[in-house]
């Protein structure tokens, strides 16, 4: 037994390093090293396998990989909603909120009223600047040349609509 285990120990530690690897990749955000070096890693434990032991062998190893990753992954799914990984600081459970003084986007009620250059052209956004600051900011439709005189019309939330100035006003 133990001899079968030495003869087969690269097509083991990479059978069990890129499932490690693939679990730490659940949790983190993104697709990065982790899942890419798992990845790789559960080939090459494919590839190992079929090189010393026929396309059966790699067949089953591809089996019984797919199986375990996906037995593995909904155990540290399941633990991340339900059980103990869920009460680490790995899983966030604060929340922002309005009541905690969270604001989802900055009060641009500021601008109401305030004229500015467009610094790229509206159809119908685009970028402005007032008073130095660079907004997203929208015309209601109309194109807007780059470098015209816009006023801020109103807002809704993080949406700026702005007019065009006539040349005379």
């Amino acid at each position: 037994m133990l001899e079968m285990i030495l003869a087969n120990l690269p097509i083991l530690s990479c059978f069990l390093l890129g499932l490690v690897l693939l679990i730490i990749e659940v949790f983190m955000p993104g697709f990065g090293l982790p899942g890419i070096t798992g990845i790789i890693l559960e080939i090459a434990c494919i590839a190992l396998t079929y090189f010393s032991h026929g396309s059966m062998a790699a067949l089953g190893v591809t089996l019984i990989i797919l199986a375990v990753v996906a037995i593995a992954i909904s155990l540290a799914l399941r633990s991340a909603n339900k059980g103990k990984l869920s009460k680490s600081a790995v899983i966030l459970t604060e929340t922002e909120s309005t009541e905690d003084g969270y604001v989802a986007n900055r009060d641009m009620e500021v601008f109401l009223g305030k004229t500015g250059l467009t610094t790229t052209v509206l159809r119908p956004t685009g970028m402005a600047e007032f008073d130095g600051v660079r907004l997203n900011v929208q015309s209601d439709g109309e194109y807007i040349a780059k470098g015209e005189k816009v006023r801020v019309d109103h807002v809704e939330g993080a949406r700026v609509v702005v007019r065009r100035i006539p040349a005379n006003g």
